[in-house]
């Protein structure tokens, strides 16, 4: 059950040269969590290792964004995302997420590591509206079809635009990446 968000809950921003890491078994509990991580959070390492990453997800974060992330990473390939987390006492932040799995020399799945980045102001203002539609649809749908009916209501909004969702965050981050907008650099 997602935790209640408090009253006076603030936003907590990460400087423009700071970065998030973490690394994650497969199953998502976390094996690495860097100082920068453990500050912004609020947590201590001995209260991270090995919980389940979702330790820190927002109530305002769709469950859908979630499932589009396992179903890419599942599949091998990285994810890009924009992801509001909560800290230990109640705050927030937003992040630019890039999650890629990570393999042994056998080329097994070891977990998944994970750098996460200060967005852009403006690429957070516009998947808020997204975000909360998908919550809604989520609720309304129910727990256990939720998150698919988030996820397809999602998709359908990119087609509209003709793009992929992480095309389009990696177009709303593109000037912070320092790459052209709809590129991977």
């Amino acid at each position: 059950m997602p935790r209640a968000v408090p009253a006076n809950s603030h936003e907590v921003k990460l400087q423009p040269h700071e970065l998030i890491v973490t690394k994650t078994d497969p199953s998502g509990h976390i094996t690495y969590a860097n100082r920068v991580f453990m500050r912004i959070a609020e947590y201590a390492e001995y209260q991270l290792l090995g919980q389940p990453h979702n330790i820190i997800r927002h109530p305002d974060m769709p469950r859908g964004v979630f499932r589009l992330m396992w179903k890419t990473l599942q599949g091998g390939n990285e994810f890009f995302g924009l992801v509001k987390n909560f800290t230990a006492s109640g705050n927030y932040y937003w992040v630019f997420a890039n999650i890629t799995p990570d393999y042994d020399a056998q080329k097994q799945l070891v977990g998944y590591y994970s750098v996460r980045r200060p967005p852009l102001r403006a690429a957070v203002e516009t998947v808020i509206p997204l975000y909360r539609a998908m919550c809604d649809i989520e609720a309304q749908a129910g727990k256990s079809a939720g998150p698919d009916a988030s996820v397809a209501w999602l998709e359908e909004q990119m087609a509209q635009r003709q793009i992929s969702y992480e095309q389009f965050v990696l177009q709303l981050n593109g000037d912070a990446l320092g790459c052209k907008a709809g590129g991977r650099s």
